[in-house]
């Protein structure tokens, strides 16, 4: 596998007629730092003001629309709970089915479930059984990059419902805690694209 995940730059006309850069900017200015939260010593990226504000979040939604349209994505999977609030509107601005990835035991019905480790212990995502057709290609939508646990269980979720990656897309990445790094091998060369890193 060779390391071709990367970072959006932008097509030459941009996201929406914006460029990459502007497309940034706006999100950044929305994005609230928060300290000490959830505990001393951590800040907090708080992504309700851009929530807030419908340029910014049509600026948003348009961006991960267009990755959708980009990797010929049939499916967007979004990842709980935040990643539902990016993922849906953005299938449906793309034309395609949004799927849910839930902690365990939140979905009724036959689920496929993921076991993944944490800092301490371990956590359980799953999909519904039918959720994915064979063959399907992909977008996971989430709205940070942290450690990439969660992100990399999906991507193993996906590929035992028989479906393909098209990619991993991600408003922010925290890039000095290397979610990109543990998601390489799971990747298996399917772009990952972060809108904004810091």
């Amino acid at each position: 596998m060779t390391e071709t995940a990367k970072t959006t730059t932008g097509s030459p006309d941009g996201f929406g007629g914006a460029s990459a850069e502007e497309l940034r900017a706006l999100l950044l200015s929305r994005i609230q730092d928060v300290p000490d939260y959830p505990k001393p010593g951590v800040m907090f990226k708080d992504i309700t003001p851009l929530l807030a504000d419908a340029a910014a979040f049509g600026a948003l939604t348009e961006a991960l629309a267009e990755l959708c349209v980009r990797y010929r994505a049939d499916k967007v999977v979004g990842l709980e709970a935040r990643g539902f609030i990016l993922a849906a509107p953005a299938a449906v601005r793309a034309g395609i089915g949004f799927v849910p990835v839930r902690k365990a035991g939140k979905l009724p019905g036959a689920t496929l479930g993921q076991a993944y480790e944490l800092e301490y212990g371990t956590a359980e995502i799953e999909i519904h059984a039918d959720a994915l057709e064979p063959g399907d290609r992909v977008l996971v939508i989430d709205d940070v990059l942290a450690t990439g646990g969660t992100a990399e269980a999906s991507l193993q979720l996906i590929r035992r419902a028989g479906a393909r990656i098209a990619g991993v897309a991600v408003l922010l990445e925290l890039g000095f805690l290397d979610g990109r790094g543990r998601l390489l091998g799971a990747l298996d060369s399917a772009p990952l694209e972060a809108l904004i890193t810091v």
